[in-house]
Parts: C-alpha cells; sequence; structure tokens
C-alpha cells in the first residue's frame, strides 16, 4: 500500500524558518506556487484527479499523520509496513534538536508491538511534527521512503541514518542489545528527489496534507483549498 504525504511548505518559492509558537512566517519570506503549478504537481506528477478523490485528511501539523495512519490500521484499511511518499521542504527525521537519540536509544529498545505510543512521546515533548517521520520508521510502519524536496530545501537528512547504500537503518548500541528479542532493524528502501520535476509516482491508497502553520505564511492556505478536491476527507480517528 502506498500513502502520499504532503507538507504546504513544499509549495513555496522559498523556506521560510520556523516562525514562534502562535505565528506565521512573514509573506516576504515565501510565495505559494501559482494554481496552475500546483494542480500540475497533483495531477500529472502524483496522478490525483477530482473525479476519483483518494481517502485522506488534511490537519494542522505533520505529525498527525501518525494518528491519521494508525487509525487506518485499526479499521483494517491500511496494512504496515507501507510506502509513504513524502512531499516537502523537509525530511522530519529529527534534523534538528534534539536529534535522533530518543528515537534510536530509547524507542528502538522497546519491543515493536509496544513502540507507537504516541500520546506519551507527545506528553513527553519527544514527538513533533519535525522528527514523525522517525518515529514512524522505528514503529516499522514503513517499508519504502521516497522524499520530494523542495528546491530550496536544506540539506537536513541525518546521515547516521543511512546505510552505505543511502537506504535508512535505524540502529544504535543500545539497541543493539535487544536484536536478540525485537530482531534486526529492517532496511527501508530511500529515494531523494532534489528536482521535483523529474518525479512521478501513482497509485496512492490514502492522501494526507499538513498546513504547517509555523513554516508557511497565511497566503500560501490557499493551497489547502486546491488539494481538497482531490481528497475524500475523513477524520483523524474515525471510519
Amino acid at each position: 500500500m502506498r500513502v502520499l504525504d504532503l507538507d504546504m511548505d513544499f509549495f513555496l518559492t522559498d523556506a521560510c524558518p520556523l516562525a514562534p509558537r502562535g505565528q506565521r512566517p512573514s509573506e516576504d519570506c515565501a510565495k505559494p506556487y501559482g494554481d496552475e503549478e500546483v494542480v500540475r504537481f497533483l495531477e500529472e506528477q502524483c496522478g490525483l484527479s477530482r473525479e476519483r478523490p483518494v481517502p485522506g485528511a488534511i490537519f494542522d501539523t505533520h505529525d498527525k499523520a501518525l494518528d491519521f495512519w494508525r487509525a487506518r490500521m485499526e479499521e483494517g484499511r491500511l496494512s504496515a509496513p507501507f510506502e509513504v511518499v513524502h512531499v516537502d521542504t523537509h525530511s522530519d527525521l529529527a534534523f534538528g534538536p534534539p536529534g535522533p537519540d530518543f528515537v534510536l536509544k530509547a524507542v528502538l529498545t522497546r519491543a515493536p508491538a509496544r513502540r507507537a505510543a504516541i500520546e506519551a512521546y507527545r506528553e513527553g515533548i519527544k514527538l513533533d511534527e519535525a522528527n514523525y517521520l522517525l518515529f514512524a520508521l522505528a514503529f516499522r510502519w514503513i517499508s519504502r521512503l521516497t522524499y520530494v524536496r523542495n528546491p530550496r530545501s536544506h540539506a537536513d537528512i541525518p546521515q547516521r541514518l543511512l546505510d552505505e547504500d543511502g537506504n535508512i537503518r535505524l540502529r544504535s548500541d543500545v539497541s543493539a542489545l535487544m536484536e536478540a528479542v525485537n530482531g534486526r532493524e529492517p532496511v527501508i528502501p530511500f529515494d531523494v528527489y532534489d528536482d521535483y520535476r523529474v518525479f512521478a509516482q501513482t497509485g496512492y491508497d490514502f492522501v494526507t496534507m499538513a498546513q504547517s502553520p509555523r513554516y508557511a505564511p497565511r497566503s500560501a492556505d490557499r493551497v489547502m483549498r486546491l488539494l481538497r478536491p482531490y481528497v475524500a476527507e475523513i477524520p483523524l480517528g474515525a471510519g
């Protein structure tokens, strides 16, 4: 199964710095792509259609993709591991502080069936919109990850997550001690598109999109309205 996971800030002319909590970036930091460019990407490169909307959800912060995916798995509509196509200006793999250590040293030591304690990680201020994909990988939910970057994306893929072939293999000295119980962490094929114009993949079971307001000026909210006709929206936790 395959999920298209979009972030609104991908559709900007530049990468905006993170705004203070409760605020939006200045309109001067970047402009949203024009309607035709957004629609062309959705239809021609992602294969979406207004006539055949794909089930999905639009929410504010990107970490809520975890709640949506978990709900669909509990319903039996999504089977893990599944492919994720991540279209974003950021990798969301815990590049910035506090980095990947908590996931690599704490989450990976837990039994795989007990790792998806999403609410506890949020309460402990460990899980957020900048690292949720790393958590999903640690939960063993993802079988393949494709990262489609904005042309102005910064280098933000933590190299310690990658093996010699450039694929993802989560590990740490602490987690290695638990391999006899948990098994070895899977190797996740990882594809990166620095030029989104050469990306083209279709056939999605679900589509999610995050507004990420601290990363995008208010004028970019128009992109959400452009996406809505392509998505048959369902609540995060209900079928």
